[in-house]
């Protein structure tokens, strides 16, 4: 099932005191970047986060869900209505989070 515009527009609005909060569409689901990072994304109308240190320490209830068959696991964020709690949360996580890779250019040399 897809994720709906409707859900990702009250995410971004939860998020709208952030800066630099993009998102990216990908087979009908979003993944949601800060600053660059990826932070998780809106799977099946359902706001995941990457599993960090400092998600666990915020969310220690969490449930441990999969986005999609075969994807690592990702923290289900229950408090989507607490717009105080998900900036908190991705702020921290921020840190925590890996540098987008580079994409290699291909000059047409081998």
């Amino acid at each position: 099932m897809a994720s709906g515009k409707e859900y990702l527009q009250f995410i971004l609005g939860q998020l709208s005191d952030l800066d630099d909060v993009s998102y990216r569409s990908m087979m009908g689901e979003f993944i949601l970047y800060y600053r660059g990072k990826i932070v998780g994304g809106i799977y099946d109308d359902r706001l995941l986060v990457k599993k960090t240190r400092s998600a666990l320490e915020l969310m220690p209830e969490a449930i441990c869900e999969h986005p999609y068959e075969g994807a690592k696991e990702m923290l289900l964020v229950d408090e989507v209505d607490s717009k105080e709690f998900l900036t908190k949360l991705f702020e921290a996580m921020y840190y925590e989070l890996p540098l987008p890779k580079q994409k290699r250019r291909n000059n047409g040399e081998r």
